[in-house]
């Protein structure tokens, strides 16, 4: 039986550990060693050992997390990069061509949203805005030559729900491939791959890496062509994983489970909190109830994740004075790190937006619930909130 199927017949938390990387061989070190190298020793011209020659194209610590990563989502292929954008860079120049369209989520991240109106626009493609929590939406924006479904869900910031199962179905009738950002939830919360999406995008700076230590992104999929077609631009384009980033991602990785754990039970106790305080005019969250998207949340995912947003009343000032009064609440952007972080997407994350279909509210609040003591954090949201 090979490694790969041993791993898939494992808990989550286990393959988050083991995945892609057995004990070191030569030393038996459990933990696997950074290769902070760029070239390999070749036996003899042509003769690589494990395939390596250059780190550009392949690094022993980057091996391991890309075969952690593929284990945890459950697809063929995994692959490491820079950043969550220089992966979505990766993916769309691989799928796409001058001539194609594109349907975008009407409340995608505003660095999503950049790449596309301003930099893969001007190479000829083409781009249009859905509701992706509605299928009807999605299906009426798609064209002969619609080639890429994009979906976030939970979305970043309004945390929409989108039916990943509904839309495979869409995208596949249409001769386009389902991608999903699964940043928001983790593959612990959210298997996309099973529920049909043909590649996963990560931001592995937020959940997975889980530490606002590192920045990095990833790419998974159970198509083992499209695989090496994606693995072929990634060396390509070159925007690779540093072996050390690598190793910090695969070390948040391992306490993947029980980070999420806690992140899940303290945002519901704060989405609680905030849906009964008079200041407060909307939560956006997909474990509470009136949320549109909560029983289809409920079918796909684990539990409701970390993130909430909300509406403050009294508009943009005011939202901007909770973010300004908040003391254990960190302001500042990013999001899945051990602590708590707020901050205004209208003026911060998601000001590329602004003007556009996915221009953000401008009373919103965004938070990312950290793992410390639930009663600290209530305290702290509510003197914010006055």
């Amino acid at each position: 039986m090979s490694e790969h199927h041993t791993h898939q017949d494992r808990g989550f938390e286990t393959r988050a550990i083991h995945a892609g990387q057995p004990a070191d061989a030569q030393t038996g070190a459990v933990v696997t060693p950074i290769y902070q190298v760029s070239t390999y020793k070749q036996d003899g011209v042509g003769g690589l050992r494990g395939g390596y020659e250059y780190s550009r194209s392949a690094n022993p610590t980057r091996t391991a997390l890309e075969e952690n990563l593929a284990a945890l989502e459950g697809g063929r292929r995994g692959l490491a990069f820079a950043s969550g954008l220089a992966a979505e860079d990766c993916l769309l120049r691989t799928l796409l061509a001058p001539g194609d369209h594109v349907v975008i989520p009407n409340d995608a991240y505003g660095g999503t949203f950049r790449l596309f109106s301003k930099v893969v626009e001007r190479w000829g493609v083409e781009w249009s805005v859905a509701d992706t929590s509605d299928t009807a939406a999605v299906r009426a924006q798609l064209r002969p030559n619609t080639k890429v479904v994009w979906v976030e869900t939970p979305s970043n910031p309004l945390l929409g729900i989108t039916d990943i199962a509904a839309l495979a179905a869409v995208a596949r009738g249409a001769g386009a491939h389902l991608v999903v950002d699964n940043t928001f939830a983790s593959p612990y919360l959210q298997q996309p791959l099973a529920l049909g999406a043909d590649v996963v995008v990560h931001s592995t700076t937020k959940y997975m890496g889980g530490h606002s230590d590192v920045v990095g992104g990833a790419l998974v999929t159970s198509d083992a062509e499209l695989g090496e077609r994606l693995a072929y631009h990634q060396n390509a384009m070159g925007a690779v994983a540093g072996p050390f980033d690598a190793w910090l991602v695969m070390r948040g990785i391992k306490t993947l489970a029980v980070r999420m754990d806690r992140h899940c039970a303290n945002a519901e106790r704060v989405a609680e909190m905030l849906s009964n305080h008079p200041k407060v005019s909307q939560v956006l969250y997909p474990g509470l109830p009136t949320h549109p998207g909560h029983e289809v949340a409920a079918k796909q995912m684990k539990a409701f994740g970390g993130m909430i947003s909300f509406r403050v009343e009294g508009g943009e000032e005011a939202a901007v004075g909770v973010c300004d009064r908040a003391k254990l609440f960190t302001l500042g952007e990013s999001l899945g790190g051990v602590e708590s972080l707020i901050e205004h997407p209208g003026r911060m994350t998601h000001a590329s937006a602004a003007g556009s279909a996915l221009e953000v509210p401008n009373d919103l609040v965004r938070l990312s619930v950290g793992i410390e003591a639930i009663d600290d954090l209530l305290a702290d949201l509510r003197q914010a909130l006055g």
